[in-house]
This record gives structure tokens, C-alpha cells and sequence, in this order.
């Protein structure tokens, strides 16, 4: 694997994001992460997985880049829903997955947090759905999760306004499960993972398919017309501006179409 690697300790996965300068997801991580899942697939004694990033970010967003090889709405909508199918995978998983955040979680690295079952971060960490002010949307579910842990009202502000949080927002809207100092970071979270894995795996798993069962009916109605929405957003003038604008570092110049 390229762009990820993890190792075992005891019966914690430790999966690391490691794609410098800024683990942005790029289709290449996607297609990692989703081989590291098979791979844990076959080893019953791992009772939880801590996903982290490597160097300065946990993950600062999408391939904004990649997404300027795509020729056609059916391919920006295709890659939302490679990525939904690959996060509802991981938020489904027979155990759970904590994200272990410092630096941001932004775009598409948040989107992949919140598939998480745990959010740890530092105090001083962002996070955020900044799309809007590229001129696009979030899509792999983004537009889903964040109501779930802030609230409509908060969502809306921070998909609207594009602008991120802090970690120790965070976990006051319910976004984090906890903020700790950057120091802490790694031991919280390993000492969480050891926890969770401390139990009974069949307990675990049983936890596991039960809790999915208190999201609404309609989550999954959601993701798929955000895949739709994403496509056709993406096709517009005002995508292809704000994705210029981001690359040149510089403001964008929206048009409305």
C-alpha cells in the first residue's frame, strides 16, 4: 500500500495516513483503506482499530487536484459514491474504529472521521466541511453526518460559511468525543483502544450491528442524492472556478451557474 500502513499492537489495529504534505484523500487512499479493512477482515483477534495521520494533519481534505482529471458529472458522482460506500463500510464495521485527530480534519478527512465510531482530538485541531467556498459540496456524506453530531442549526453554519472549529468546539457540539492537549493525544487514544478491546469480541460485535440502528430511515435516502447533487454541482462554471482559484491560491470570482 502506497499511502497507508498499520501494524498491530496486542488487539488494536494502529492504521496510519501517511500522504504528505496534507493526507489529502485521493482515490489512492481510499482504495488502501479499503484493503486494510480486508486485511483486519482476517484476523478475529483485532477488537479495535486507531486511525491516525502522519505528520502535520490528521487529514486536510479531498485531492481537490485529482478531482481536475474527472471529465464528466457520472465521474464526480462516481467518486462520491466510492467514497460513501467505502465510509458506510467503515461506520458498519464489526468493530470500532477511533480517529485520532491533531492538526485538521477538513473536507473529506472530517467526512472520513465522522465514519468513524469515536472522535478524539486535540484542543487546538480544525475541523470543518470548507467546500462551499471552493464552490462545490461535500460528497462522502458529509452533508449526512454533521447534523447527526451538532445539530441542524451548527451544520448549517458550518457548511454554509465553510469556516472550521476548534477541537475543544468540537467536542462541546458533540462532534469530538474528547479534546485533549497535543501531548495526550496518543496515549488517550491508545488507552481508549485498549479498552474497547479489553471486552468480549462477541459482545463487541453484537454493539456493533445494534447501535447503527438508531440513525433515521432516511440517512441512506440522504447520501444518495448527495452523490447526485455532488455530480451536478461539480459539472458547473462555479466548480471549475472555485477549484482554479484554490490550485492559483487566490479568491474565487463565483458567477452563480
Amino acid at each position: 500500500m502506497e499511502h497507508l500502513s498499520w501494524t498491530k499492537e496486542g488487539q488494536v489495529a494502529q492504521v496510519i495516513i501517511n500522504s504528505p504534505p496534507a493526507n489529502a484523500l485521493s482515490s489512492g487512499i481510499l482504495k488502501d483503506l479499503s484493503s486494510v479493512l480486508d486485511d483486519i477482515d482476517q484476523d478475529p483477534s483485532i477488537k479495535a482499530i486507531l486511525l491516525k495521520g502522519e505528520g502535520k494533519f490528521f487529514s486536510a481534505g479531498a485531492d481537490i487536484k485529482e478531482f481536475t482529471t474527472f471529465q464528466n458529472e457520472s465521474d464526480y458522482a462516481g467518486l462520491a459514491k466510492k467514497g460513501q460506500d467505502l465510509f458506510n463500510r467503515l461506520e458498519n464495521y464489526h468493530i470500532p474504529v477511533i480517529a485520532s485527530i491533531h492538526g485538521a480534519a477538513l473536507g473529506g478527512g472530517l467526512e472520513l472521521a465522522m465514519a468513524c465510531h469515536v472522535r478524539i482530538v486535540t484542543k487546538q485541531a480544525k475541523l470543518g466541511l470548507p467546500e462551499l467556498s471552493l464552490g462545490i459540496i461535500p460528497g462522502f456524506a458529509g452533508s449526512q453526518r454533521l447534523p447527526r453530531y451538532v445539530g441542524l442549526p451548527k451544520a448549517y453554519e458550518m457548511i454554509l460559511s465553510g469556516e472550521p472549529i476548534s477541537g475543544e468546539e468540537a467536542a462541546q457540539y458533540g462532534l469530538a468525543n474528547h479534546a485533549v492537549d497535543e501531548e495526550e493525544l496518543d496515549s488517550f487514544s491508545m488507552n481508549l483502544a485498549n479498552k474497547f478491546a479489553s471486552k468480549s469480541g462477541p459482545s463487541i460485535q453484537a454493539v456493533m450491528k445494534l447501535l447503527p440502528y438508531a440513525q433515521t430511515s432516511q440517512f441512506q435516502n440522504g447520501v444518495n442524492l448527495e452523490a447526485e447533487e455532488f455530480g451536478k454541482v461539480f459539472g458547473n462554471d462555479d466548480a471549475k472556478e472555485g477549484i482554479s482559484a484554490f490550485i492559483e491560491k487566490r479568491q474565487p470570482n463565483f458567477k452563480d451557474q
